[in-house]
């Protein structure tokens, strides 16, 4: 390919819309164009590099047995309605109607077309296990889309869907898939990429793991234990922190007035916050209130809180809701509170601590020396205790006790056991050993190939573009020809070209009439991993120029060996990322 006739040009200046690395790089690089917000059209040298993590995804997919399927983008309401997710997924659904009226959306997701398909393709237990998966345009009417391919409302997805006669079918794949993901991400050139438990969310299920790129950039926040044995998204992420028990003390009420945050009532009984209970409300989503009482140094993971009850969303209670249960907003104290009318959960935190500072149920006054398992006694057996508090960095990591670190990660796969949660709701059934009609149980893989690239742009690159790694560059080596109308430049470069193309390498010729400066600029956007320099100055004494994008190789080369060096780094490249 000659850069003269190359669709996409590079930009000099910075996007103003463009914050991240890999969102400036992509559009400066001349990788794509946005259309509107969220949306982008791919130009060649993003198309290449999109088409290689493809093959990458398709290779590692068959090699654990998938079968890749196309399903529609465009999917009746129906099948959503059996699932019940189209009413419980939010706006960012898109709904729409076709020309008949007849209710249609995009799919964001495939879960309830794949278990269409199966349903009319899997019938008996002889034929499990089976994993489907596609490569496909899905779109999410995201709110708030950012930072290019990283968080966008139409993208390409490699979903696949395992099917099983049995939990232990499940896991052992599962873990299979887990492999595969872990090959698939060193292949495309992730510098550090981590496997870390994670919330189901609308997906469901049991168990899931999310594949983090640690960046800087990353909307998720991560925790690791030093030696990396412990890795948790902050959703559920638990920590040893130890609680202090002594003797209980006698309950002492005392006059706080005006002082209802944790800080002022601290600070005004002259205790740390670690000392008092924290009182937090929601309201479920069934209308019902939620009371959490919590450590008061701590904060409340609302992912955790909304797994212990069962709600889909959580939001803060007003102070009329809590005031209707007999609280005080400021001063709520669990005791003296009907578990009837409200759902109450207690972090360990504050159920583990002895002798702490809780609110009094009145205007201006706070309890000393509140102790859970006395002065709940009445109420123990409708009370929820569990680990719903934040994790921190610092705190003790569960596994190893040592301070847990702190990262941002770019959430680029996941994996997900689904069990029977959609098989169930839309009766795609099997035959078992014995005749019997059961439900397919399921796991759910999925990667972002846009992300997968932005990921690798915002690891693998330096200030002044991209650094590709072979797998997955747009070409392999970049051919410059300062002065290329001048002979024997023009000669030279093309027989470079010619020779490294019939050896099955991928080259990219820059034949353009420009300065050196703006054509080693153009080659750094582009970010290809080995680079031959033709100029006249290097011919006049036998030479071109080879470098590699990385800067590890800046070598001065014999003409008659250049292609043979060249192709030798390229091979050697190509092996490291098997």
């Amino acid at each position: 390919m000659r850069m003269s006739s190359l669709v996409g040009r590079t930009l000099k200046e910075v996007p103003k819309d463009a914050q991240t690395a890999s969102h400036i790089f992509l559009l400066r690089g001349g990788y794509a164009r946005q259309v509107s917000t969220g949306i982008y059209s791919l130009l060649p040298l993003g198309k290449r590099i999109t088409r290689k993590i493809e093959r990458l995804l398709r290779d590692e997919m068959d090699r654990i047995d998938g079968q890749e399927v196309l399903m529609p983008v465009v999917l009746p309401r129906e099948l959503w309605e059996e699932s019940g997710r189209y009413e419980s997924v939010g706006p960012e659904l898109l709904r729409m109607k076709d020309r008949n009226g007849k209710d249609m959306l995009l799919g964001m997701t495939h879960e309830e077309a794949v278990v269409a398909l199966a349903r009319t393709e899997l019938t008996s237990y002889k034929q499990l296990p089976v994993m489907m998966y596609q490569i496909q345009t899905k779109y999410r009417d995201e709110a708030r889309p950012r930072a290019g391919l990283i968080r966008v409302r139409e993208f390409t997805m490699k979903d696949g869907y395992s099917f099983h006669d049995s939990q232990d079918s499940l896991e052992s794949y599962y873990w299979r898939c887990h492999e595969a993901y872990e090959r698939f991400f060193r292949r495309v050139g992730m510098k550090q990429v981590v496997s870390i438990e994670s919330d189901t969310g609308m997906m469901g299920g049991s168990k899931a793991h999310e594949f983090m790129a640690v960046s800087e950039i990353g909307e998720d926040t991560i925790f690791l234990s030093p030696d990396g044995t412990y890795r948790a998204n902050k959703e559920v992420a638990t920590t040893a922190l130890k609680f202090v028990s002594e003797a209980p003390l006698p309950l002492e009420p005392v006059s706080t007035p005006g002082q209802t945050t944790i800080d002022q009532v601290a600070k005004f009984l002259g205790v740390q916050p670690s000392q008092t209970g924290k009182a937090v409300f929601y309201r479920h989503h069934d209308g019902g209130l939620v009371f959490v009482v919590i450590r008061g140094d701590l904060e409340v993971n609302e992912a955790k809180l909304r797994r212990v009850v069962q709600s889909a969303t959580l939001v803060p209670a007003s102070d009329t809701q809590i005031r209707s249960i007999g609280s005080v907003p400021g001063y709520a104290s669990p005791m003296g509170v009907d578990p009837t009318q409200c759902r109450i959960v207690f972090d360990r935190s504050a159920a583990e601590s002895s002798n702490l500072v809780v609110g009094g149920n009145e205007a201006d006054v706070h309890v000393k020396n509140f102790n859970f398992t006395r002065d709940m006694a009445a109420a123990l057996s409708k009370i929820v205790v569990t680990d719903v508090a934040a994790v921190r960095a610092g705190d003790p990591c569960p596994l190893t006790g040592e301070p847990l670190i702190e990262a941002r990660g770019i959430e680029v796969g996941n994996i997900f056991q689904l069990g029977v949660k959609y098989s169930a709701a839309m009766n795609a059934n099997y035959l078992d050993e014995e005749g019997k009609l059961q439900p397919f149980i399921m796991g759910c893989y999925g990667i972002g190939v846009g992300r997968a690239l932005a990921a690798v742009m915002e690891q693998s690159r330096d200030d002044n573009g991209p650094i590709w790694p072979i797998s997955i560059a747009p070409y392999e080596v970049h051919v410059v020809g300062l002065f290329y109308g001048q002979e024997p430049v023009q000669t030279t470069a093309d027989g470079f070209v010619a020779e490294l193309e019939a050896a099955g390498i991928e080259v990219l010729l820059d034949d353009r009439d420009k300065k050196a400066g703006p054509m080693f600029a153009d080659a750094d956007l582009i970010g290809i991993p080995y680079r031959i320099v033709v100029s006249p100055k290097g011919l006049a004494d036998g030479q071109v120029e080879v470098k590699s994008r990385d800067g590890a190789i800046h070598e001065r080369v014999a003409v008659g060996e250049a292609v043979a060096r060249v192709r030798g780094l390229v091979e050697d490249a190509r092996r490291a990322s098997l």
